[in-house]
């Protein structure tokens, strides 16, 4: 059985001051295969401690000696990116193929912050204005399940890049790859106490967001999860940067090419069973294609490959956890009961007896009011609602309270753009580009605040200064 029990503060692993062990289950098979120990408030309290007397120290290093540090640490991650692929299998039931994606992802994150931290000028002049750009302080950096290694280098990355220390608070689901994560950063010698990672649940979220010396917190997961997150950290009006969750919508317009469009869009909405906060979830179809765009994504779906997560055919595996299947489980049966109809899915696949796995879904005879048409469900569920005309298809798309992502396909690159334009929603694709990890990501409404990726991390670590004096600053 593997643990995960002790805690990295202040550059040393040391044993929990909490007296509760969580289990971590495989999801594929249902057993469980380690625990983690779930941090105390004192253990947050110490690594708060700790990132605060560092972060003196660090804010004032030089550029070129955080990105010394930033790359000793990606070459430290590349030599365990392969652990980090096979625990994420292990925790999350990602099939190997989208673990070893989402180890690589992390990766090219430092690269990018590599980049940006190079480029960027942390002190300008603006008329008689001199604009210093300044770490905010101790940043805390919370991480989901879904995505827990890319996720935790995501943040941390920036947050070094900026000048800023690190108290880590990876998802309980998750522990074993966040530990490999802290273990690559802790080879590359930064100072003690500039990384810290605690172990634990909400409670340990909530202290950590909540507690007065840290002056940020970086929040990925649900909507609900991060209204609790700031609601915590209210009272110390810190800085709360939020990525939350989404309800995508994908446009079709009626000059696309229909069955790439449809096929392309399926396998993006169940990339990952589902669970990805971008996930086109909502496939909009003008009415006089909605029978043919019905067929196409049944069919497409149908195809899907279900199964172990160590087999290299397969296309998805189970969902990765318990809690998270019950929802699943739920939100299809309320889609039933609201009058949708399951064209396709939504049972376990034969010869799986075990494991949180279930059939990729279609629902028609949507509603753009249904809860399964305006809650995330983060799982292998894609709703497909027709449309008469481009006013009617925004509408739709922006009638819920999520605005994360959105998509559109066409043929007509002008049209395409107009209709993105009118999304609100933050980060949108026309006809499927590679994700852009240099373009800003976030949302709007319950989708969060703030953005990650690429110049857009770096500042959101960063303070403004403005230093005024009636001498030119070039005198």
């Amino acid at each position: 059985m593997k643990q995960a029990d002790r805690h990295f503060i202040n550059g040393a692993w040391r044993a929990s001051k909490g007296d509760t062990q969580f289990p971590v289950v495989n999801p594929a098979t249902e057993e469980e295969f380690g625990s983690v120990a779930l941090g105390a408030k004192s253990d947050i309290d110490d690594a708060v401690a700790a990132a605060k007397a560092a972060f003196p120290g660090w804010s004032q290093t030089t550029r070129a000696e955080r990105c010394a540090y930033i790359e000793r640490i990606l070459q430290a991650y590349e030599k365990k990116s392969e652990a980090i692929a096979q625990a994420l299998t292990q925790e999350m039931g990602a099939p190997l193929r989208l673990a070893r994606q989402q180890a690589a992802m992390a990766m090219r994150h430092m690269e990018i912050a590599l980049e940006v931290l190079d480029a960027f000028d942390f002190e300008t002049i603006e008329g008689g204005c001199k604009i210093l750009r300044d770490p905010v302080g101790v940043s805390g950096a919370i991480t989901p399940w879904n995505a827990p290694a890319s996720q935790l280098i995501c943040k941390t990355a920036p947050a070094f890049a900026a000048g800023c220390v690190v108290i880590a608070k990876p998802s309980e689901h998750a522990p074993f790859s966040a530990r490999l994560v802290a273990e690559a950063i802790a080879e590359a010698g930064l100072p003690d106490g500039v990384f810290n990672l605690v172990f634990g649940n909400a409670a340990a979220g909530a202290a950590l967001s909540a507690h007065p010396d840290v002056d940020m917190i970086s929040f990925t997961g649900s909507a609900a999860g991060g209204g609790a997150a700031a609601q915590a950290a209210a009272p110390t009006i810190k800085r709360v940067h939020q990525e939350l969750g989404g309800k995508g919508a994908n446009i079709i317009l009626d000059d696309a090419d229909i069955e790439a469009a449809v096929k392309t869009g399926v396998a993006a909405m169940m990339f990952h069973s589902g669970q990805t906060c971008g996930a086109p979830s909502r496939m909009l179809a003008p009415r006089r294609f909605y029978k043919d765009i019905v067929e196409i994504a049944v069919s497409a779906a149908q195809a899907l490959v279900v199964g172990d997560p160590l087999n290299e055919g397969t296309e998805l595996g189970p969902l990765a956890n318990r809690p998270q299947y019950q929802r699943v489980l739920a939100m299809i049966a309320a889609g039933e009961k609201e009058g949708a109809r399951r064209a396709a899915g939504g049972q376990r696949p034969g010869g799986l007896d075990k494991g949180f796995f279930i059939k990729p879904v279609i629902f028609t005879d949507v509603e753009p009011t249904m809860t399964i048409a305006q809650e995330e469900i983060f799982g292998p569920v894609l709703c497909i609602i027709p449309y008469e005309d481009d006013d009617e298809a925004v509408a739709i798309a922006n009638g819920t309270p999520f605005g994360l992502t959105g998509y559109v396909q066409s043929s007509d690159a002008q049209r395409a753009a107009r209709v993105a334009a009118r999304l609100r929603a933050g980060y949108v694709s026309i006809n499927y580009p590679p994700i852009d990890f240099r373009a800003p990501f976030g949302g709007y409404g319950r989708s969060g605040n703030g953005r990650q990726f690429g110049v857009y991390s770096l500042e959101s670590y960063l303070e403004t200064k403005a230093i005024i004096r009636a001498a030119p600053w070039d005198a």
